[in-house]
């Protein structure tokens, strides 16, 4: 599966973004996609996932109620809905596919990555 992200950028607190992750290749094998962050000197974290077929989300704590994500399947494309950013949501963002059946939240259970794309939120 290869994954190509977009829709970063610059904004400032307050505003919002969209991200779009277009999968291509073999994207019947996907049973999650997620979006995860990684700011500079930091770890990669998981930010939100959704199913593919049955469309069930999970959000961190810290984006919840902020952050959306959707899929469109005849698009083969998952969006994040980025609202209220805040200075500390500035990372790179990267979207990534797993195949693995069931609840998948930890990076070594996603297989495919796209290239990661920069949020930066202004204060």
């Amino acid at each position: 599966v290869q994954l190509q992200a977009s829709g970063g950028g610059l904004v400032q607190a307050g505003g919002s973004l969209r991200l779009s992750c277009a999968a291509s290749g073999r994207t019947f094998s996907i049973w999650t996609m997620g979006w995860f962050r990684q700011a500079p000197g930091k770890e990669r974290d998981l930010v939100a996932t959704i199913t593919w077929s049955r469309v069930t989300t999970y959000y961190v704590d810290s984006v919840k109620g902020r952050f959306t994500i959707s899929r469109d399947k005849a698009k083969n494309t998952v969006y994040l809905q980025m609202n209220s950013l805040k200075p500390e949501d500035t990372a790179v963002y990267y979207c990534a596919a797993s195949r693995r059946l069931g609840f998948v939240v930890r990076l070594d259970e996603f297989q495919d990555w796209g290239q990661g794309t920069q949020v930066t939120v202004s204060s």
